[in-house]
């Protein structure tokens, strides 16, 4: 009863503690929930900043619960929010296949749920918005590619992968797409370890234990931001000083852009946070009216987003962008932290 209260005073719940979410806007077209999976990292943080204004601009209110990663806690939100009756659900999902139960039971009761950033193919949602992670993929390999050759005068050497957490289809389309164009130099070594949980210590460890392993590691791969914040401690511990060891990231968060600008880190490629939110926003009107959502290629925030009707329902899939020294300061990433001010318009 108390979390219940809880979700109609519309706060965010933190294990023992609460915070209310930004604003208590006044909704003319209802409430959209937001089960976030952890307020761990800025992206998580700023999905809920960016998904509350998007979803604003189109007339909805979102209340966002947080999960502190823990998948019990999540399917007691989705069961408590269901009770609710909300125009809609957005679900980031802690596991991908443990929510299947809550996902089906919302749908039966007339609820529809949108996924966010995390894809569930195991079961039919309403609209599904997430990064091109297979592209990413080939993205960070294109970056590491250059960086070899520029270090080394050749595609060669050895690299050090360090996943997410190996439950989580981000990090593995990631790991897809990097080693599927990394196939084509043959004297690359990658040696790939999961940081089980998403875990900047376990991605510290990792790198420390590689190091000491493997000490003519030439670059590291990690696949997100603040596992680079890990790897940088490691390297220093290590006695290295920026640049002796090269480190892509992928996901655009802060604290890999100011990592960047500081020469720790080369590259980072970039997840379109402010466009999968967007996205979101865009078609919440046709969703929760349940209107057909026509496949094909969308304007997002500038970005070009391709729309398919998939076993699991309409996913739209948004690039990445490759940032470096050069462009790191460029406002158009999130890692900048400066939510897009144009209002999002609902596609007709």
């Amino acid at each position: 009863m108390k979390r219940l209260m809880g979700l109609l005073a519309g706060a965010v719940v933190l294990g023992a503690a609460t915070f209310l979410t930004p604003a208590a806007w006044a909704a003319d077209k209802g409430k959209i929930y937001y089960l976030v999976p952890t307020l761990l990292d800025e992206f998580q943080t700023g999905s809920v900043t960016a998904i509350t204004k998007f979803m604003k601009d189109v007339g909805y209110e979102t209340v966002a619960l947080n999960a502190d990663n823990k998948t019990d806690v999540q399917q007691g939100q989705m069961n408590d929010v269901i009770a609710l009756k909300p125009a809609a659900i957005v679900l980031a999902a802690v596991d991908f296949n443990a929510l299947k139960p809550q996902i089906e039971a919302a749908r039966a009761a007339g609820i529809p749920v949108m996924q966010f950033d995390r894809q569930i193919t195991s079961t039919k949602s309403d609209l599904t918005s997430v990064a091109g992670t297979v592209e990413i993929g080939h993205v960070a390999a294109g970056e590491v590619e250059r960086l070899l050759k520029e270090k080394n005068g050749a595609v060669k050497g050895k690299v050090l992968q360090v996943l997410g957490d190996p439950g989580d289809p981000y990090t593995l389309d990631i790991q897809k797409g990097f080693e599927e164009k990394m196939k084509a130099f043959p004297d690359v070594t990658i040696i790939s370890k999961p940081a089980m949980q998403w875990e900047a210590s376990n991605a510290g460890s990792i790198v420390a234990d590689q190091l000491l392993a493997n000490p003519d590691i030439d670059l590291i791969f990690v696949h997100a931001a603040h596992l680079s914040v890990a790897a940088v401690a490691s390297l220093e511990a290590a006695g290295k000083k920026p640049g002796d060891v090269l480190l892509v990231s992928s996901n655009g968060a802060p604290v890999g852009l100011d990592l960047i600008r500081k020469g720790w880190q080369q590259v980072e490629v970039e997840q379109p946070l402010f466009a999968q939110a967007a996205a979101l926003a865009m078609f919440a009107d046709k969703v929760v009216n349940k209107q057909e959502i026509k496949p094909g290629t969308y304007d997002v925030l500038g970005l070009e987003g391709v729309l398919t009707e998939e076993s699991w329902g309409p996913n739209i899939k948004i690039p990445g962008a490759a940032i470096t020294k050069a462009n790191v300061d460029d406002p158009r990433f999130w890692g900048n932290m400066k939510t897009p001010e144009a209002p999002v318009k609902s596609v007709e």
